[in-house]
């Protein structure tokens, strides 16, 4: 998906503020623009600004109340993961529009932004960051805290893409535009600003040509695959 499809996207939206309502009531209202649960004690959720209204209406009726805010004026929702072949683990954020192919594993806290692709049997770390439109082939392993920078702002960069078979250390960060191509090996806390040849290892700041991948590299590298099992 290009940016100019994404910017467009995201302009046009309906920006909606969620919100969690705890409510204790006198008597049930209603909410019809609203999930709603409960008769006296009633839990609302839904967008603040058609909220709002009924809860200043029936003030008087209200015993307790308590609101906690989801997001404010959000444009694109998070994605409904349930039907996925695919393991999500608790705490990944992941935003609609983004491509999950079967058997893919994402890990605790991770975040995929809006039109990023991730391939088949690959792994993304806890903690990693996959920004809008970044691309992930099959097979790949994007390690804990790494960065892949997000290209939806301006909107004539180019995505980072990323080739099968590749290894991303931990606290790797690579840069808009790079392309590292397959079987390449990216060291822990590498900063990659240039595009990395096929079954290469880079590292350090900015990310050198190390060496090419090797037995010895290819053995630290090896994917588990009873880790991807569902």
């Amino acid at each position: 998906m290009d940016a100019e499809t994404l910017t467009a996207m995201i302009s046009d939206a309906k920006k909606c503020t969620q919100v969690k309502v705890y409510l204790k009531c006198r008597q049930k209202l209603e909410f019809p623009n609203a999930f709603q649960f409960g008769d006296h004690d009633q839990i609302i959720i839904g967008d603040y600004k058609l909220i709002v209204p009924i809860l200043s209406r029936h003030k008087d009726d209200i015993e307790q109340m308590h609101i906690e805010t989801m997001c404010v004026n959000s444009a694109i929702p998070l994605k409904d993961t349930k039907y996925l072949h695919a393991r999500i683990e608790p705490g990944a954020i992941i935003r609609d529009y983004v491509e999950i192919k079967d058997r893919a594993v994402i890990m605790m806290g991770a975040i995929i932004n809006i039109g990023a692709s991730i391939g088949y049997d690959t792994m993304i770390d806890m903690g990693a960051v996959l920004g809008g439109r970044a691309i992930v082939k099959d097979r790949c392993h994007i390690g804990a805290n790494a960065v892949l920078s997000g290209v939806i702002e301006p909107p004539s960069a180019k995505p980072v893409i990323i080739e099968d078979d590749v290894m991303i250390g931990a606290n790797a960060v690579i840069l808009e535009g790079v392309h590292v191509h397959k079987g390449a090996v990216v060291a822990a806390g590498a900063v990659v600003t240039q595009d990395v040849a096929e079954n290469t290892l880079v590292a350090g700041v900015p990310a050198k040509i190390i060496k090419q991948r090797d037995e010895k590299t290819t053995k630290k590298t090896t994917q588990v695959k009873a880790l991807r099992q569902l």
